[in-house]
């Protein structure tokens, strides 16, 4: 038997729509955001990509976060509230005639040991799917929705969008984000783990300035020339309007020093004086100065004297997103741009081959394409094995020496935006198994997954072994590469450059775990060359 397949190395990231047949406007869509102090919904109709008009919105004030911050674990309370919200919203988006509905959740859902119970719940009993998003898929959630308000132009700004669970800070510009990271720095977090000092005012300020003094932007300094700071969440938007100033286009504007007297009066005022003085909702007046404190700091690493406040977050940029893709029917396609973006973002952080580390992701695209009928694998394997081919080498900015190993603890404690959380340890895997040792029960963190995962991880190393092997010596030779399966053996069928005598030394030892796995012999034969 002979399986063939036409020659081809595509483009990263692909652009072939996967999603269905582009949906023509108006659209309606919902986005409903769960995050640490609260949970918000809103439905729009577009009218174009850019354009919408607000149908419904409501915010449920449920703060999950206060058990999960604590305890690890959602309050069964706070899950039948959550749940309940879900319910009433589904009814306004069956009201409203709409189709099509996202929801994410943060860091309370996505932290906690029973987030999936919640999860399970709201899909059983409000057939709502609810995804868990990383604290860079709110940055990038956030840059879409704030591009939309304001107009970046050709400079370079600072994103910061603090939630109850965490803060995001990113450098962004018009075509995408730069850097991204995530500190563990919610308001709510804060007010939890420092609860201590809450009856006293005063002290309490102390202790969360210094606590947010840890804070550091450590790559802003590399890559950015001051411009401005924009601020987005709901404490931000609260302390913007008791400064007084006013929203030009829905954008306001804080400067440091009306955010140090804001800081200086919640010092002084407990918290049923915040509320009866400052009008403040009860879910508001506890966590807007551990949040004010939080927004002076990054402020002050910025070196930014006013703060742009643009009214939008998250669930803006759910809508956004959401219209994107169905307006342009690349869903699969898109989710891919998406995760090779943030996989470059990541591998640039820790200076990569960025050469090789495309090629080989190409390379590797190519094999799992031309071979979906040996190995069985879905769409959603394909991006962990971008992933995982784009940054298998990024362990190599701590030591060459056990660097599949510094990959994996990389990749691991790191995120990256259209990989969800639960699936990050076999990117971080299948970046492991580019070399040395395969997949063994004992090793970490494959020890702790499922036979199906498993699974998964054994067959995407040993392409990403093939794809890796092809570019031994980080010179891009192979142009393209065929594969067609003849009986017991693989054969690879290159278009090259050289005579790629290392990469043929190189795949003999890489390619024995494909001939484990598949029972296919891989071997290279040669197409054209050019020197």
């Amino acid at each position: 038997m002979q399986r063939t397949t036409q020659r081809t190395t595509p483009p990263l990231p692909r652009e072939t729509a996967q999603g269905g047949d582009p949906l023509p406007f108006p659209l309606r869509v919902a986005a409903i955001d769960v995050g640490s102090n609260a949970f918000r919904f809103v439905a729009a109709e577009f009218s174009d990509p850019h354009r919408y008009v607000e149908l419904a919105s409501e915010r449920v004030a449920v703060r999950l976060g206060h058990s999960a911050f604590l305890t690890g674990e959602l309050s069964p309370s706070a899950i039948d509230r959550t749940v309940e919200g879900f319910r009433r919203f589904r009814e306004e988006i069956d009201r409203l005639g709409i189709e099509h509905v996202r929801a994410v959740a943060t860091s309370a859902v996505r932290e906690s040991r029973n987030g999936a119970d919640l999860v399970r719940r709201v899909e059983e009993e409000a057939g709502i799917r609810l995804d868990l998003i990383s604290g860079t898929d709110e940055a990038r959630l956030v840059w879409m929705s704030v591009k939309q308000r304001l107009d970046f132009g050709d400079a370079k700004w600072m994103l910061v969008d603090l939630g109850g669970g965490s803060v995001e800070v990113s450098l962004a510009d018009q075509s995408g984000i730069m850097w991204s990271e995530s500190h563990r720095m919610g308001s709510v977090r804060l007010l939890e783990e420092l609860t201590g000092a809450a009856d006293a005012p005063a002290h309490f300020a102390n202790l969360l300035a210094e606590y947010a003094a840890t804070l550091r932007i450590p790559h802003a300094s590399k890559h950015w020339t001051p411009v401005q700071l924009i601020a987005t969440g709901g404490n931000i938007e609260e302390l913007a309007r008791l400064a007084g100033q006013r929203a030009a286009d829905g954008t306001r504007r804080i400067t440091r020093a009306e955010l140090a007297m804001a800081i200086e009066e919640f010092s002084h005022l407990s918290y049923s004086q915040r509320i009866g003085r400052l009008g403040l909702r009860e879910d508001r007046a506890d966590v807007i100065l551990p949040a004010a404190i939080v927004y002076d700091r990054v402020a002050a690493l910025a070196g930014a004297e006013e703060i742009l406040v643009p009214g939008v977050g998250v669930k803006e940029g759910v809508l956004f997103d959401l219209v994107d893709e169905l307006a342009s029917g690349a869903g699969f396609g898109r989710l891919e741009r998406i995760v090779h973006e943030g996989a470059l973002t990541l591998g640039r952080r820790y200076l990569f081959d960025e050469d090789h580390g495309r090629h080989v992701a190409s390379l590797a695209i190519s094999l799992f394409d031309q071979l979906a009928e040996v190995h069985g694998l879905e769409p959603r394997d394909r991006r962990i094995l971008l992933a995982g081919a784009m940054l298998h080498d990024i362990g190599q900015h701590i030591s060459y020496a056990k660097h599949h190993k510094h990959s994996l603890y990389l990749i691991h404690h790191s995120e990256i935006p259209g990989i969800a959380p639960n699936e990050l340890p076999l990117v971080a895997l299948v970046a492991r198994y580019h070399r040395r040792a395969e997949p063994r029960r004992g090793h970490y963190l494959y020890r702790d997954l499922s036979p199906h995962d498993r699974g998964r991880v054994e067959r995407l190393a040993a392409l990403l072994r093939i794809a890796d092997s092809l570019d031994r010596e980080h010179l891009q030779r192979v142009h393209s590469v065929e594969a067609r399966v003849h009986e017991h053996r693989l054969e690879l069928r290159l278009e090259r450059r050289g005579r790629l005598l290392l990469e043929q030394w190189a795949l003999r030892k890489k390619g024995k775990l494909f001939a484990r796995i598949f029972g296919l012999e891989p071997y290279v034969t040669f197409d054209l060359t050019s020197d």
